[in-house]
């Protein structure tokens, strides 16, 4: 994916609401809330501004006009550029046709699992699973509630709970399979705790496991 001179996703909401129509930033503010996309994008006033300078400084957006309404401050009205225009479409395109690796914080647990017993594991996994039956219940809400919409402007909420019904298909799976005993390496985990809770010295422990996890992976043709 192509270097972005402004690579914070909220850059290009921003470049979208200005493609749209000239807007202040309030404006920029309240029509993204509005529309929900602070569920997708992270959208506070202070990293708007900073946003917004950031692509004036690139050329991106300029200032169209300044406005005043009675006794407050002016407010300073942006408009996109040719530049803008390019930029975003550019992004938006890559956005959509190349999947990068992101680093979520649930596989980033997955992957440091042993740490924990078995049974401290199930425990999480269960609480998680709750969690994603109510996450998952009120995204179905909110979307019955927006039932009159175009699927066109509800396509990400529809992204987001496809993505929940997986994790939780998932999670629920990895359950069962740990309560059935059939999940793979599960001997090796409870045999690694309850080594540690005899005493056992985390470098025995650490030996031994490099010795099993080598017998497992066998040997390598001459």
């Amino acid at each position: 994916m192509a270097k972005r001179p402004v690579s914070n996703p909220l850059a290009l909401a921003v470049l979208a609401c200005v493609w749209e129509r000239p807007m202040y930033p309030y404006e920029i503010t309240t029509t993204l809330r509005e529309r929900g996309k602070q569920d997708s994008i992270r959208l506070n006033f202070g990293s708007l501004y900073a946003v917004i300078r950031s692509l004036e400084s690139h050329g991106l957006i300029k200032a169209a006009r300044t406005e005043r309404e009675g006794n407050r401050p002016e407010r300073i009205v942006y408009e996109i550029t040719p530049a803008g225009m390019t930029e975003a479409l550019d992004w938006l395109r890559d956005l959509l046709a190349r999947p990068v690796k992101e680093y979520p914080d649930f596989e980033a647990g997955l992957s440091l699992l042993p740490i924990l017993t078995p049974a401290e594991a199930r425990a999480c996994l269960e609480e998680r699973l709750e969690r994603l039956d109510a996450e998952i219940r009120d995204r179905r809400a909110l979307d019955a509630s927006a039932s009159g919409l175009p699927e066109l402007f509800l396509i990400e909420s529809s992204y987001r709970l496809a993505i929940q019904e997986a994790e939780r298909a998932f999670v629920a799976d990895l359950l069962e399979r740990i309560d059935h005993k059939t999940f793979g390496g599960l001997d090796l985990w409870e045999g690694l705790h309850a080594a540690l809770a005899a005493g056992t010295s985390r470098d025995e422990i650490a030996a031994q496991l490099a010795a099993r996890l080598g017998e497992g992976a066998g040997t390598t043709p001459a």
